[in-house]
C-alpha cells in the first residue's frame, strides 16, 4: 500500500531536500518512490510543499494529487492554515514545528482545524539551531517522521542519512546527525 507524505514549509527551509533525503533513505530500503515539490513565488519565504510517495510497488501515478498519511508542517506559522489538513483523511498523522506544547497549541482558537487530529509536536526550529547551528528544521522534522510512522528502524534511518550527508563538511554531518538523534527523542 502506497505511503504519502506531505510537507509545508517556507521556501529556505529545507522541506525540498528533507523529501528527497526522505526517497533516498526509502529507496535504500528497497522501496519505489516518488519526491518532488510545488513553488508559489519561488522565492525563499514563500509557502510551498513538497510531497513524497513511498510503495512496494512501483508508483505509475505521476500527479501530485493523493490523500497524505502524514502531513510534515516545518514552518510553525504554516500551522495556523486550515488548508493542511486538506487532502487528508481521520488516520492522517501530523507533525507540527512549534515550541508550544501540543495542549497549548490545541487550545489557541487558530489552530482548531487540528482538533481531533492525530497530532504530534516538536521544537525543530530550536533543535536545529542548538545542534546545526542555523534554522533548518527539515533533518529534526524528517527524524520525528521516522520515529513516528516506524517506516525504517531508527538505525538503518541514521546509517543512510550519515551516507546522504557525507558531502558536506564534517560539522555539518555531526549537527545533522545531532538533530535527528534529538527529534527522535523529543518529538510527542
Amino acid at each position: 500500500m502506497q505511503l504519502n507524505v506531505r510537507w509545508h514549509s517556507r521556501a529556505g527551509q529545507g522541506a525540498v531536500t528533507g523529501a528527497k533525503a526522505l526517497a533516498e533513505v526509502m529507496s535504500q530500503q528497497g522501496k519505489y518512490v516518488q519526491a518532488y515539490s510545488v513553488y508559489g513565488a519561488e522565492k525563499r519565504g514563500a509557502p510551498m510543499t513538497a510531497y513524497d510517495k513511498i510503495d512496494d510497488e512501483p508508483i505509475f501515478d505521476h500527479s501530485k494529487w493523493f490523500t497524505a498519511d502524514y502531513v510534515l508542517v516545518i514552518d510553525p506559522s504554516l500551522v495556523f492554515n486550515p488548508e493542511i489538513v486538506d487532502g487528508t483523511h481521520e488516520d492522517t498523522k501530523f507533525i507540527v514545528t512549534t515550541h508550544l506544547s501540543k495542549d497549548d497549541l490545541l487550545a489557541m482558537p487558530q489552530a482548531a482545524h487540528l482538533k481531533d487530529k492525530k497530532l504530534y509536536v516538536l521544537d525543530a526550529i530550536k533543535i536545529s539551531q542548538e545542534t546545526i547551528g542555523r534554522a533548518i528544521p527539515n533533518t529534526p522534522t524528517l527524524a520525528a517522521f521516522v520515529k513516528i510512522s516506524e517506516v525504517v528502524s531508527s538505525d538503518s534511518f541514521l546509517k543512510s542519512m550519515e551516507a546522504i550527508l557525507s558531502k558536506f563538511p564534517q560539522k555539518i554531518i555531526d549537527g545533522n546527525m545531532a538533530a535527528m538523534k534529538r527529534a527522535m527523542e523529543e518529538v510527542n
